[in-house]
Formats: structure tokens, sequence, C-alpha cells
């Protein structure tokens, strides 16, 4: 009988131990996998602060979202990454949208969501310059962006706003690759040079040039940077770009309550080459000029304002409504 006994308990200990394993293993198997979102980026910039820290502090895995996040270099290949299908949602100009377009394309590309809510910009001069006034660089040798680029259309928005004519008051020079530009002036080309930061930091930091003035300041609110996706990946992802919004969301409260040495080192990874302080000048003064966009909501004003801008310089001949390149529902869904 004790035997029997025995031997029973055993059994029960066995079905029991397997029971218990087999309901681990079944509440694993239904943990749900992260969804890849691919990402790419029209350049690495501190302009883009609140998508990093989305990445640094896992907002996006919290959505349950794995991000690849890769940087294209120029708006024409971002899109071209995009529209081939080689990444998801990209994050560049609105402009560029507008662009594929005007080709009439069967997919058009949809803005989502506003990261970015002015110029990200800076005018370096080559000179330490005292009191700056803007009739400086009549005469003089600009190093501007990319023709067509949101920069370089902001640029020349800025300038004539201050009575400058770009095109006749100074040696534009505009046919230098994105990537180059810093490096051309740096190498002794052009006497005032449009810049990001935190290259535009960097710059001053090396006495290669100063910063004296702020495209971002004098242009104003302007929907200058989106996260946009082609309509039918829209229309079949919606649910995971409301995720995605989500985290920037919250990325971007995150920012505007942190002091900016707390989020320089947050963002240190995505920037290896510039050190901690310079980051975090950088990151405070995008934020004390509004850079970065708290809503990020693109509005109809704000669309109207971009299509101005393209219009002054001479890239746009017909407005595109509204409704057919941007998708706030998003974002409102996010919140």
């Amino acid at each position: 009988m004790k035997k029997w006994l025995k031997s029973g308990f055993t059994l029960l200990l066995a079905v029991l131990l397997a029971f218990s394993l087999s309901a681990c293993g079944s509440k694993g198997s239904k943990k749900k996998a992260l969804q890849k979102v691919r990402v790419a980026e029209v350049t690495r910039s501190v302009f883009y602060t609140p998508l990093y820290v989305a990445l640094a502090k896992g907002y996006f895995k919290e959505e349950g979202l794995d991000i690849k996040l890769a940087t294209t270099w120029g708006g024409d290949k971002t899109m071209t990454a995009l529209l081939s299908g080689g990444t998801d949602i990209a994050l560049v100009g609105s402009e560029t949208s507008i662009y594929v377009y005007k080709q009439k394309a069967a997919d058009p590309v949809i803005n989502f969501a506003q990261l970015t809510a002015t110029d990200g910009t800076f005018l370096v001069s080559r000179k330490k310059i005292g009191h700056f006034s803007w009739d400086m660089l009549k005469g003089t040798t600009f190093l501007g962006q990319r023709k067509g680029g949101m920069p370089q259309m902001v640029g020349e928005y800025v300038l004539k706003k201050h009575g400058i004519d770009p095109h006749k008051d100074t040696k534009l020079i505009q046919n230098i690759d994105f990537a180059n530009v810093a490096n051309a002036y740096a190498s002794g080309t052009g006497d005032f040079v449009q810049l990001f930061e935190p290259t535009a930091s960097t710059m001053e930091k090396e006495g290669k040039g100063y910063i004296v003035a702020s495209f971002g300041k004098e242009s104003g609110k302007v929907p200058y940077t989106t996260f946009m996706a082609k309509q039918s990946y829209l229309k079949e992802h919606e649910k995971t770009a409301v995720k995605f919004v989500r985290a920037l969301l919250k990325a971007g409260k995150w920012v505007q309550e942190t002091d900016a040495e707390t989020v320089a080192k947050t963002v240190q990874p995505y920037f290896k080459d510039t050190k901690t302080d310079m980051l975090a000048s950088s990151i405070e003064r995008y934020r004390s000029q509004g850079s970065f966009s708290s809503d990020m909501i693109l509005t109809k004003s704000g669309w109207n304002t971009i299509q101005d801008i393209m219009k002054e310089a001479g890239e746009l001949d017909h407005t595109v409504p509204y409704d057919k390149l941007v998708n706030a529902s998003i974002v409102k869904k996010a919140k």
C-alpha cells in the first residue's frame, strides 16, 4: 500500500511539473513579437532629438514596435527609399511629398506627423561679427543647401524677407551634396554657410566659423520635417502608425520637461563624435526657439506656409489641397 502511494505521489508530481512547464511554455509562446518598422531619416541631426529619445528610452518597444533606423543623407535618397519599398516610414521635408504628387504617383506619399516646427539651420560666418545685420551678405559668397530642398527654400525666403535676392545680391552656391556642405565650408568655400546643429556649434568651437543668426527664428513656424509613408502603407498599417506617433509624443513631452544635459546624455549614443556639452547647448538652442513640435499635427495653415515658401522659390506652380497629402487623424488617435 505504501509502495503504491509513493509511486502514485511520484506520478502526481511528474504530472503537475509537466503541466507547469507546459503552461509556462504556452505563456511564453503567447508573448507577441515586436513589429518591425523601417524608418529612414534624411540626415542625423540634433534637430530630431525626440526620435532618438523614443529609441533610447524604449518608448517604441513599449508600443510593441521594433524600429530599424537608417540615415539616407538627402531628400532625394530618402524619398527613393520610400517609393521603392526600401523603408516603411520616412522623416524628411514635407516638400518632397509634393514633388512626388506633382509626378502623378499612383500611390502618393502622405504626411502623418510633424516632428519639427521651425527651420533648423543657422547662418555661420567665416569671420566673427559683433553686430550682425542681414545686409552684410550682399556681395558675398553664400554656401547654401540643395536647390529645391526645404533648407535652401527657407533660407531664400528669409533672405528675401530682409531685402536680399540671393541669386542677384550674393554668389549663391547650391550644387554641393548635403553631407559635404560643412566640409566644403571648412576647406575654404564661401563667406557664409547655412548649417544644422551640432555642426554649426562644432564649426564655431573649432574656430572655423561663427553662428550669427537663426533661420528658424527668422522664418517663424514652419512644418519643416515630417514623418510620411505611402498611402497604401498607412491604409494597411494605421494602428502601427498610431503606436509610432504615440511613442514620439511621449518622447517629445519628456524632452520639453527634462534638462538639456540629461537629454544630451540620453541621445549621446547617436552622436558618438559630439561631446555632451555641445549636444546640450544644441538641444537647448532648438528647444528655446520652439523647433520641436509640441503636438505633431501638421495644420492647414502650416501646409499653406510650406507651399507659399515653395512658390517664392519657384518650385511650385499650383497649390496641392491639404487633404490630398496630409492625414492628421493618426496623431489625434495617438493622443
